[in-house]
């Protein structure tokens, strides 16, 4: 069964339309009884349905032929402990 809403009863009752329309009544607001617009909820997917499928970004990420060489290692090493690698690894309060 539609609802039909002129825009001002529209406005003053949007929140009922649209708890109507999430529970799945169609809901149609018109302007001097001329249907206008469709209220309709936005379908989501739902948690389970977003699961990871492994290897569904095959082929579209790459890796620079040296990604893993010596030199990129130290680069990393500069940027993380500035010009010289720290002497020794940095520890945490629980580690003293």
């Amino acid at each position: 069964m539609a609802v039909t809403a002129n825009i001002h009863d529209a406005k003053t009752n949007l929140s009922k339309l649209i708890e109507r329309a999430v529970a799945g009544e169609e809901v149609i607001i018109a302007r001097a009884g001329k249907p206008l617009v469709r209220l309709a909820p936005i379908e989501t997917a739902k948690p389970q349905d977003r699961r990871r499928i492994l290897g569904a970004m095959r082929g579209k990420i790459t890796f620079a032929p040296d990604w893993d060489s010596p030199e990129t290692n130290a680069e990393i090493e500069r940027l993380f402990y500035g010009e010289e690698p720290a002497a020794e690894p940095l520890r945490g309060v629980a580690e003293e």
